[in-house]
């Protein structure tokens, strides 16, 4: 990611936080609607994993500029995301129901360029996750040793 980029994503995510709630509703809403089999991953209270998902952004988000400190904690995500049935195919689903959230929620702010950054910002952060959930690697330790 460049830094112009990691600016777009930042930027344009300080827009969706007011809205956390609704924007929330939006992605999982159209998450089950591209793949209805997803639900069943999910506790009954998708309002609160709406909560836990929205902190989770603003959280990655607010630290793109310094990544290499959240990589240990997105691959273990990724870890435990595996642990609950979440296989590589539902990667692409989830970033096309993030994508499409952020295009209603941001409207005419979702710019080609903002959206070529949140691919960007997502890709990056994706394969962190699937390199988690692969248990190729016994440890993240294990894994950033071969990224070197």
């Amino acid at each position: 990611m460049t830094p112009q980029q990691i600016n777009l994503v930042q930027q344009s995510w300080e827009q969706v936080v007011p809205i956390a709630k609704d924007a929330a509703n939006l992605f999982y809403n159209k998450l089950f609607e591209l793949d209805p089999s997803l639900r069943s991953l999910f506790s009954e209270d998708i309002e609160e994993q709406g909560k836990k998902l929205m902190t989770v952004l603003t959280t990655v988000v607010r630290g793109l500029k310094q990544l290499d400190k959240l990589t240990e904690t997105v691959w273990l995500l990724g870890r435990r995301h595996n642990v609950y049935g979440v296989s590589q195919q539902h990667y692409t689903t989830v970033a096309a129901a993030l994508l499409w959230t952020l295009e209603q929620g941001l409207g005419t702010a979702f710019t080609t360029q903002v959206k070529d950054a949140w691919v960007a910002a997502y890709t990056v952060l994706a394969q962190v996750m699937q390199a988690g959930a692969s248990y190729e690697y016994a440890s993240f330790d294990d894994w950033q040793a071969q990224q070197t």
